[in-house]
């Protein structure tokens, strides 16, 4: 057990938390959510002593290994992938090394020997035989390949030290698992695999995670970090903000009664029980639920932007025409033989097991780069709005907000005064003085913020979205999910974010090196038909 007591930490006059007094037990995975900025992250360095506290305590059940995910990628570089993730298990390896060390010694004692032998005992209890067939097992899991685990850390790519060290903090079974964004830099595969291994896991889990589809899919309860507190309610990430939500509009409701409130709150945990993807959770979050005080729940104080896109017209019937699209790099084809037509109505995920294909496909159809054969058009009706992955180009002058977005207003707008554009950086949480803020010292979110500001002030009737949640804190990511389900015009989408692409998609296309994939469907209706599997393996071969 963790256990949290008059917990405080300020940085001068920033209080970050006051009073916090909160347990986490074993058998439970805590999904650690709260705005940019509200201290989550610092929050599981103070509980794993990288940071320490001005006041309060955190105790630890004696004899428990904790595990972090380290965020340092090059901690490692010049130890191999496999002995990286060995090393997860600190006791276990130093454990390994001392034995070693009195084997290697040509003037080794007998009494150095009887302790080699003590060692050795130590090494096979804590699974030390099994360890090297373990973490291959993790690392394979992963999708870190048998070629890679020998290679040194320095000399793999990016993308898969990652992984070797979300597979040393997951190496050995720790009684404590502190996991700051893991799925950052995993494919849908690897993310569903960790998932259903955190699904089974019985320990302590805390995880920090803008991903609404994986915390609900492995957390039992949701620690809140709001207003300089943690709360732990029991439920995962949808069912704490929809509770939270609903006990938000019957507070406001003054004639609700209270037994009323009651039964819609139970008759929500009736639904999302049975609607539990995994039938091992469902039971286990059925049971928790069951225990729940409905007045434990609260509304949540925070602040969610005002995300809406209104086309000033409807699209006409030709929006986008696509002819054998072509683009390769120097050493492979991102994508070939592209070719379909955008229809009414349409709201596509577009996907490829190539991170570059989609974002490559997108700057060609908004101009900003070129295709090697092939050809697109838009329809005359056609109004766009594009959030590209990238928008560090539109950020270089030193303008406040005010005048950068006042560039971008279209020509249909006359009267550009200051409470029209007000109202644009408004909607998007930037109020008062926060206007004349600087657009070169902006952070990542406020920056996407103010993308999106320009996007509704286009009036679009089809919007391109190239991975809309970075940078994004819950709040923004749940009010930019539920207006582009709602929203009447077209969307072209992709996303990292698997609830936002099964809620908004009706339409699927993958882009491969062979041609492309399309189907009418949802998100999951794709990944799970067994047909597409096969053909997915084939056009990648």
């Amino acid at each position: 057990m963790i256990s949290v007591k008059d917990l405080k930490l300020a940085y001068g006059k920033r209080v970050l938390f006051e009073d916090v007094n909160v347990n986490f037990t074993k058998g439970n995975c805590y999904g650690v959510i709260g705005a940019n900025g509200a201290g989550k992250s610092t929050f599981l360095k103070i509980l794993s002593g990288e940071i320490e506290a001005n006041k309060g305590t955190v105790s630890i059940t004696p004899g428990e290994r904790m595990a972090v995910l380290k965020q340092n990628q090059f901690e490692f570089d010049n130890q191999t992938v496999l002995n990286t993730v060995l090393m997860g298990h600190k006791k276990m390896w130093d454990t390994m090394l001392r034995r070693d060390a009195i084997y290697a010694n040509p003037d080794a004692t007998e009494d150095d020997y009887m302790k080699a032998s003590e060692l050795e005992a130590e090494y096979g209890e804590m699974g030390g035989y099994e360890s090297e067939s373990d973490a291959a097992a993790f690392l394979n899991g992963l999708g870190v390949k048998d070629e890679l685990h020998q290679m040194l850390m320095k000399d793999i790519p990016s993308n898969m030290k990652v992984r070797v060290l979300l597979a040393q903090a997951l190496f050995g079974n720790p009684d404590i698992l502190l996991l700051d964004e893991p799925t950052n830099g995993l494919d849908i595969e690897t993310i569903g695999w960790l998932e259903n291994f955190l699904a089974d896991y019985e320990n302590i889990v805390l995880v920090v995670s803008h991903d609404r589809h994986f915390l609900d899919a492995v957390c039992t309860h949701v620690a809140d970090v709001d207003r300089q507190k943690i709360k732990v309610f029991t439920g995962n990430y949808s069912f704490w903000y929809e509770s939270s939500q609903l006990m938000a509009r019957q507070i406001s409701d003054k004639n609700k009664k209270l037994e009323e409130k009651k039964k819609e709150l139970l008759d929500f945990i009736a639904r999302f029980s049975a609607n539990a993807s995994k039938s091992k959770q469902a039971t286990s979050r059925k049971k928790a639920l069951e225990k729940l005080d409905f007045q434990e729940i609260e509304p949540s104080y925070r602040k969610y932007p005002g995300i809406i896109f209104q086309p000033l017209r409807e699209v006409g019937n030709q929006i986008l025409n696509v002819e054998k699209l072509k683009s390769a790099t120097e050493d492979r084809v991102l994508f070939n033989n592209v070719t379909f037509s955008v229809n009414k109505g349409d709201k596509i995920a577009f996907i490829s097991r190539d991170p570059l294909a989609v974002t490559q496909f997108f700057e060609i159809i908004n101009g900003e780069a070129k295709a090697d054969s092939g050809s697109f058009e838009w329809g005359t009706t056609v109004t766009p709005a594009y959030l590209p992955i990238e928008n560090s180009k539109f950020f270089q002058s030193d303008l406040n907000l005010m005048d950068w977005l006042r560039q971008f207003v279209p020509s249909h707008v006359t009267d550009v005064d200051e409470p029209f554009l007000r109202g644009f950086l408004g909607k998007m949480l930037f109020s008062g003085e926060e206007v004349l803020k600087k657009t070169n010292v902006l952070s990542g979110g406020e920056k996407v913020r103010c993308m999106v500001s320009k996007m509704m002030l286009q009036n679009p009737n089809v919007v391109i979205l190239d991975q809309p949640t970075n940078h994004l804190d819950l709040e923004s990511i749940q009010s930019f999910n539920e207006q582009c389900t709602v929203y009447s015009g077209v969307v072209l989408l992709t996303s990292h974010d698997h609830t936002f692409m099964q809620t908004v998609a009706n339409r699927i296309i993958e882009l491969t090196p062979k041609g492309i994939i399309d189907r009418l469907s949802t998100f999951d209706e794709y990944l799970e038909d067994e047909r597409v599997k096969a053909l997915r393996d084939e056009m990648y071969a």
